[in-house]
């Protein structure tokens, strides 16, 4: 089984470590010392919220169907 999960780099001496979260660790039992295959990509940010004063897309007529 795998699972997909969001975690966040920290610096650790020269490297970087990200933590594999209890309860995903547990379900997949992965414990000390157990080889694991981690596939890494950066997550994208989230356009949502970034202009909250911003409503909804909409035409003028509330739909952006053609005449």
């Amino acid at each position: 089984m795998a699972s997909d999960v969001s975690g966040k780099a920290r610096k650790v001496g020269g490297s970087l470590m990200v933590v594999i979260p209890k309860d995903v660790a547990d379900m997949e039992g992965i414990r000390d010392g157990t080889p694991v295959k981690i596939r890494v990509s950066k997550k994208r940010a989230s356009s949502f919220g970034i202009l909250p004063g911003i409503g909804p897309w909409k035409g003028h007529d509330g739909d952006w169907g053609h005449d």
